[in-house]
């Protein structure tokens, strides 16, 4: 039997980082909010993702730290180690507090919650199946979809514990003597980073030509010379192919070389949640691919039902979910809102990290775009040398008629924090001689963004140049 309780103005479904920021904004107009999640607030960001890879990250970054100790004068006596279970105690911990920070925002909008699968009857009732309780039905007269994706497993995969998706690998129970990853995306290096740096031995298959793709190809070429600096093998070009588990761990075959380790990663992609929403009865279009796209106002093809985030098929990061929330909750409200994904900041929490808004070099090409190019070493910054992250550039790619600033590409230390400028530059249809008249203190990481926008035209004084101003 189902329980009918009240209606709503706005209901959410999924918590994650899209849709907890779309209850909240929306509760804070005063609207009736529900927002209903099956498992925690916070999705996958926040639970089996973001935070979690994160916070282990910086954990393993201590480490690096220590070992490197003597490099600062510092002489640490005594055996360096790691406890991987406080490592995920750690992190658990930190997801705690996040949940429940997220649980107390939601009660102060005035959001009521509900923990349970949604699926729609029709375009304004929902049913929420939970085994705590009986099942409710609800009316609302907008909904936000916001239900996230999931690690693609393709079906020649076999199904092992030795083989893993990103959310398996989180809570292993002990670091693996070997690894095979599966995909040299973002989450495929920033594992690598991250196991590499607890004695892990890795092997990235990517089968396209080069790891991260996508990204700036300076960039990509300079992260796969760091990431073979640590010994971690790359195979490029080939797939990854014979994948087979036996009692000794799995293995498979890239080319014409033999691979086995104990455990293997599949990073490879992700799929769009829509299971159990029962969405046909509602006539929202669904594409072949399973993602519900929307308009730039989070609309989708029916007036009152909206999406946003991973679902939606768009760029798959939590910031531009939750600036799609925003614009979506006040659709719902009434206020006209829309929202662009045209400068999305890309991030790689990898060691070097990487930001990177805007064009890379070879979408210029591939337009046809005339571009000039301002590059500058963190070697070359004071700052840099200071801490002892030497490592890696800021790469700035104006256009050749107006100067405009069409991508900038870090890839070095705090690179994820340095991008928000550029974003903010290029946003703002900056030129570089216009973002390098911006003082920038000194010494910091920052002034790399201010050199290379002066290398544009060959006016950095602190990186040799012939001097070429417009």
């Amino acid at each position: 039997m189902s329980k009918w309780s009240e209606a709503y103005d706005i209901c959410v479904i999924g918590a994650g980082p899209g849709g907890y920021v779309a209850a909240i904004h929306a509760g804070r107009t005063g609207a009736k909010v529900a927002l209903i999640e099956k498992e925690h607030f916070g999705g996958t960001c926040l639970n089996v993702g973001c935070i979690p890879t994160k916070s282990l990250l910086a954990c393993s970054d201590i480490l690096r730290t220590a070992k490197h100790a003597s490099n600062f004068g510092i002489n640490i006596d005594g055996e360096i180690s790691f406890d991987w279970t406080a490592m995920l105690n750690r992190k658990d911990s930190i997801i705690e507090k996040l949940r429940s920070g997220i649980s107390g925002l939601l009660k102060n909008a005035g959001v009521e919650t509900y923990h349970g699968t949604a699926s729609f009857n029709g375009k304004n009732d929902i049913t929420i199946t939970s085994e705590a309780s009986e099942d409710k039905k609800i009316t609302s007269t907008n909904t936000i979809i916001a239900t996230g994706s999931k690690p693609t497993m393709p079906e020649f995969i076999p199904k092992s514990p030795k083989i893993l998706d990103s959310t398996g690998l989180l809570n292993i129970s002990e670091v693996p003597k070997s690894l095979i990853i599966l995909g040299g995306g973002v989450i495929g290096c920033e594992f690598a980073c991250l196991f590499s740096e607890l004695g892990t031995e890795i092997t990235i298959v990517e089968m396209l030509p080069d790891i991260l793709p996508g990204h700036d190809i300076e960039v990509s070429k300079q992260m796969g010379r760091e990431l073979k600096k640590r010994k971690i093998k790359i195979l490029t070009g080939k797939p990854l192919e014979n994948i087979a588990v036996s009692e000794e761990g799995v293995g498979g075959i890239a080319g014409k070389k033999e691979l086995s380790a104990d455990y293997m990663l599949i990073s490879i992609g992700r799929l769009p949640v829509t299971d159990g929403l029962n969405i046909d009865v509602t006539d929202v279009y669904v594409d072949k691919k399973g993602f519900i796209p929307v308009d730039n106002q989070c609309k989708t093809n029916i007036p009152n039902i909206y999406a946003i985030g991973d679902v939606t098929g768009r760029i798959q990061l939590a910031h531009l979910a939750s600036a799609m929330a925003a614009t979506a909750a006040k659709n719902a409200c009434n206020n006209e809102d829309r929202f662009s994904d045209k400068f999305v900041p890309g991030c790689v929490y990898s060691n070097p990290e990487i930001g990177s808004v805007g064009l890379t070099q070879q979408q210029c090409i591939e337009q046809g775009i005339e571009f000039n190019i301002g590059k500058f070493p963190f070697a070359a910054l004071g700052k840099a040398m200071a801490i002892n992250e030497s490592t890696g550039f800021c790469k700035i790619i104006a256009d050749a008629k107006d100067d405009h600033i069409l991508g900038v590409h870090i890839i070095g230390a705090h690179a994820t924090d340095l991008i928000a400028e550029a974003v903010t530059a290029i946003e703002q249809n900056m030129t570089a001689v216009e973002f390098g008249k911006i003082i920038h203190a000194h010494p910091t990481l920052s002034e790399i963004t201010m050199e290379a926008a002066h290398a544009v035209h060959g006016m950095s004084v602190h990186i040799p140049q012939k001097n070429k101003l417009p």
